[in-house]
Formats: structure tokens, C-alpha cells, sequence
């Protein structure tokens, strides 16, 4: 599959769309990746502290990285089940890949600019007459954090793919 073909499947599996046409999912997730692409092109001026912990992992949920005021915390036990995953499908995925993937992903947050992300996805959530509120596409940020660890990365497989195969869809 293809990045753009796995963002419109996360973007389906987001509660808030499920009724959402599978034209207006393309084309937000179209613009999430192109927006991915640009912030992997800009500069490389974020300097960042990367620290490991423990953890990572609960019941509910795996959280590979977290960026908490200067620092990037990645969390082994979390990498080290994801590189599980990459094994058992058979991909050629290494840890220091996924490490750097995870803190990639961490830098895209913190220099994505979310208004205007929404700006260029245009989805309108609530108009009154001219007055118009431009809405948040839930699952939007994550796409284009996901596009832009895969270029600054350099990991082999996709991290929408990795995604898509940890929430059990491939």
C-alpha cells in the first residue's frame, strides 16, 4: 500500500470520520503528507536532547517517543516491541532506525504548525451565516509526523505502516 492509501485508512479508522467519504479522506490526507514532505525539507535547526527510559508500554497503549521541553524521551521497551513487529513481518527495520524515526517523529510536532495544517486542510466545522470556524482533521498531525520521520530517517518501511500493523490492520 501506499503512504497516501495507509493515511486515508488511519484517518477511516478515526472515530470522528467514519462517515466521511473516502474523497474527502484522500484529499486530507494528500495535504497532511505534502505538509509532511515540506516540514522534512526545511532546516534542521532543532536542537534537541535525546534521553532513554524504560517503559513505553501499558495495557491501552505504546508510545515509542515523547518530546518534554527540549528533551526527546524515547522509550526502549516500546522500541524494542516494535522492532519485534518489523522482524516478524519480515521487514528490514533496526532499532537505530526506529530510534531515529521515533525522535524525528517527536521534531515534526514540535515544529508543525497546527493552525496552519487546519488552514490548508480547510475543513470548516461550524459556519453561520459568513462567519465560518475552521475545524481540526483528528489524525492529521500524526500523518504528517509520520511522513516526515520516514524522509529524515531514513527508515526502510513506512512508519504509516508500522502504525497500521500495530493497530492490527495489516
Amino acid at each position: 500500500m501506499s503512504d497516501l492509501d495507509l493515511a486515508v485508512g488511519l484517518l477511516r479508522a478515526t472515530p470522528t470520520h467514519e462517515n466521511r467519504t473516502d474523497g474527502q479522506l484522500r484529499a486530507w490526507a494528500e495535504i497532511a503528507l505534502a505538509y509532511g514532505d515540506e516540514l522534512a525539507a526545511g532546516n534542521d535547526s532543532d536542537d534537541v536532547q535525546v534521553v532513554e527510559r524504560e517503559g513505553g508500554v501499558s495495557d491501552s497503549e505504546l508510545v515509542l517517543a515523547e518530546h518534554q521541553r527540549g528533551t526527546v524521551v524515547v522509550y526502549t521497551e516500546a522500541l524494542r516491541r516494535v522492532e519485534e513487529l518489523a522482524r516478524a513481518r519480515g521487514w528490514p527495520v533496526t532499532r537505530e532506525a526506529l530510534r531515529r524515526a521515533a525522535v524525528a517523529h517527536e521534531l515534526a510536532h514540535h515544529r508543525l504548525d497546527v493552525r496552519e495544517l487546519n488552514r490548508r486542510l480547510g475543513h470548516t466545522a461550524f459556519r453561520l451565516g459568513p462567519l465560518r470556524l475552521r475545524g481540526h482533521v483528528a489524525g492529521a498531525e500524526e500523518i504528517s509526523a509520520h511522513r516526515f520521520a520516514h524522509l529524515r530517517s531514513g527508515l526502510a518501511v513506512s512508519p504509516l505502516l508500522i502504525t497500521t500493523a500495530l493497530a492490527g490492520g495489516n
